[in-house]
């Protein structure tokens, strides 16, 4: 019964994602470079529903989290969940064409999943054998496929139409994908995301510290920092058009664009 619902589950979510995303395409269809947000007001709305629900819950867990858990303990779970994401990582360098780093990826992921005990150690990285957080957005992105309209997501988020394409993935490829359950798949996706909220409390602490318009800050920085990743892995030969208007620039300090771009891979 319990495989039974966790087949359902995954079907269901799945679904949301098919159902949405002609939506949010029609939505976005005025997004341009200069204005990257039309949907504002709607995205304001869920940004504060957002900040209600880290108040009060997830934040609270998170340092609960850290108090209870020694550093080596959460250290192993960060790293066990960013060996999973090393696998599609990897997939997207492929995807890219950037074959080398694709091949560095799968590497450290061979050497964390065999030596590293399923990935609890990182064994790769003392090897220089680096991390490259590269998702289906980002390849979406270096082969020309627009970013589209600003979205903030419930729970998961910032994001843009071009982004939304990860959820779907990470919903069908995660570690949850292990499980056979619907009560230890949601208690892994709760642990994944404690995990993920306890490793930026000192970012968000700083973000609320120096932001006077948090959404805005957030949104700035994420786009920037977005546009950056996709730039990076673009091969040199692969110039912008001549009559394409520029990616706005927004010169913040680098330490508050790592607070926020570091809060914004929040869930």
């Amino acid at each position: 019964m319990s495989a039974f619902h966790s087949r359902l589950g995954h079907r269901a979510r799945a679904l949301v994602c098919a159902v949405s995303l002609p939506v949010v395409l029609t939505l976005s269809g005025c997004a341009t470079r200069q204005a990257p947000d039309p949907l504002e007001s709607w995205n304001r709305g869920v940004f504060s529903f957002n900040e209600t629900v880290d108040v009060y819950v997830l934040k609270p867990l998170a340092e609960g989290y850290v108090k209870v858990t020694p550093d080596p303990v959460r250290t192993g779970v960060r790293n066990f969940f960013g060996n999973i994401s090393d696998v599609w990582s990897s997939a997207n360098l492929f995807l890219q064409g950037r074959f080398k780093e694709g091949a560095a990826s799968t590497m450290r992921v061979a050497v964390n999943s065999t030596l590293g005990l399923g990935g609890l150690i990182d064994l790769a990285t003392p090897m220089r054998l680096d991390r490259f957080n590269e998702d289906l957005g980002q390849t979406l992105g270096v082969w020309g496929v627009p970013s589209g309209a600003y979205l903030v997501w419930p729970i998961m988020g910032p994001s843009s139409v071009r982004d939304s394409a990860n959820f779907a993935t990470s919903m069908t490829f995660s570690a949850t994908t292990l499980i056979d359950g619907a009560r230890e798949d949601n208690l892994i996706r709760l642990l994944s995301g404690v995990s993920t909220r306890a490793a930026f409390l000192s970012a968000t602490d700083l973000l609320d510290g120096v932001a006077l318009d948090k959404y805005t800050f957030t949104r700035d920085a994420y786009l920037q920092r977005r546009q950056s990743l996709i730039d990076a892995g673009r091969p040199p030969s692969d110039d912008a058009e001549e009559d394409e208007a520029p990616q706005p620039r927004y010169d913040l300090p680098e330490a508050e664009e790592e607070a926020a771009a570091s809060a914004a891979s929040a869930p």
